[in-house]
């Protein structure tokens, strides 16, 4: 689904696919750093695995006529710019205001302002943090609905957040108790949400884009793909020590700095700099590193904890193996579709078999693209979001609270 821009009238449709043929409820995504994902033009600022769920979820409503906007942030758009059906208001910039006194203008200001203007019956927000508090007093002040999509195991332990101040884990722990509906990505994060917050979920499954592509053993170029936000808890500095190790064998290195991890990733771009087989690529576009999934023969993760992965389902939809410390729900283990180490030994060993041998690694190529074929298709995968959303129908539009101005 290559972005494009579209403009469409905010006019309420009913959902092309539902059973019971009611009017479908308009949607609000709140993601500030998901224009990179839904507009090529603006690729180069980044994003991540919660920008990419929330924008494929988005084209995939819109595409079945669901009216869907989306807050975003301030990269110098026009307000109200549309791209594949998905109207945008802006919020506040990145960096704009000043330190201490911007937490309230522009960022809570502007926030509610696009909130106002996008006028949704519900809202979905992902990601721990202040925001899902501010947008969950909006949607209580406003007598609107808001779903809520963990990103990561992190979200679900109250001491393992990625959340810098006690304000904001404050505003998250308020939100995340007065969201409407929390979907969850797997069953653990379904059992830590309620035993660390007393909070139900639901579990849903991640949102891929579908390839019909895949090369051959002798015809990619990459021996081991490395992709990741670089910080902490990414830990991209064993993808360099295993490179060290592993001399013979090309390793590429995706990952722009986050926020707060400025040292680590000018620290881990410099050291990567000096090893003779690695290249390191920086931040790639969403839109272009596709590509490097392809042209490599193995994809290595060495995160210590996060959610599912969305690079795992690029990877293996286009026949690339995976061998990673992280194996969410056994699914590398159960199905063969790489390997699931624990020490860095064992990750030695799979990544030189897999990126040297083509008779161990053409059978794992196949049960990769194998298991997303069989995988439900993407009008099945969806319809939990669908049964989540139509669950929290609003009233027929002349019962409808207007918005408090």
């Amino acid at each position: 689904m290559p972005p494009s821009v579209a403009h469409v009238q905010p006019i309420r449709r009913p959902l092309s696919d539902a059973r019971d043929r009611r009017t479908s409820p308009s949607v609000c995504f709140v993601g500030l750093r998901n224009l990179p994902v839904l507009a090529q033009e603006y690729a180069e600022h980044g994003a991540g695995g919660a920008e990419v769920q929330q924008t494929l979820l988005a084209r995939a409503l819109a595409q079945r006529g669901v009216r869907v906007s989306m807050i975003v942030g301030d990269y110098g758009q026009s307000d109200g710019a549309s791209w594949d059906g998905i109207k945008t208001y802006k919020a506040s910039a990145p960096e704009e205001g000043i330190p201490l006194l911007r937490f309230i203008h522009p960022r809570w200001t502007k926030l509610w302002s696009a909130l106002r203007r996008a006028d949704a019956d519900i809202y979905y927000a992902s990601c721990a943090g202040a925001t899902l508090g501010q947008v969950a007093l909006f949607t209580r002040l406003q007598r609107r609905k808001l779903v809520f999509r963990v990103a990561s195991d992190t979200d679900c332990d109250p001491d393992a957040l990625l959340v810098r101040y006690w304000r904001d884990k404050m505003l998250y722990r308020y939100g995340l108790q007065r969201a409407d509906i929390v979907l969850a990505q797997t069953p653990h994060q379904q059992q830590c949400l309620a035993r660390n917050f007393g909070r139900a979920s639901r579990v849903v499954a991640s949102l891929t884009e579908t390839t019909r592509t895949a090369k051959g053993f002798a015809e990619r170029d990459i021996g081991a793909l490395w992709v990741g936000n670089i910080r902490a808890l990414k830990r991209p500095q064993l993808l360099l020590q295993l490179a060290r190790s592993l001399p013979e064998i090309s390793f590429h290195m995706v990952g722009g700095p986050m926020k707060s991890h400025e040292a680590l990733f000018t620290a881990v771009r410099t050291e990567a700099q000096s090893v003779p087989n690695v290249s390191f690529h920086g931040a790639v576009p969403y839109h272009a590193v596709g590509e490097l999934f392809g042209r490599a023969r193995v994809l290595v993760g060495t995160s210590e904890i996060e959610g599912f992965p969305n690079t795992y389902l690029q990877a293996w939809a286009r026949g690339t193996p995976v061998v990673a410390f992280l194996d969410p729900q056994q699914l590398l283990s159960r199905n063969a579709l790489g390997h699931a180490v624990t020490s860095s030994r064992d990750m030695q060993a799979a990544v030189q078999t897999l990126c040297t041998n083509a008779h161990a690694w053409e059978p794992v190529s196949r049960r990769c693209r194998q298991y997303m074929e069989e995988q439900p298709a993407a009008a099945q995968m969806l319809e939990p979001y669908l049964q989540a959303l139509l669950s929290l129908q609003p009233p027929p539009p002349t019962t409808t609270a207007p918005l408090q101005r």
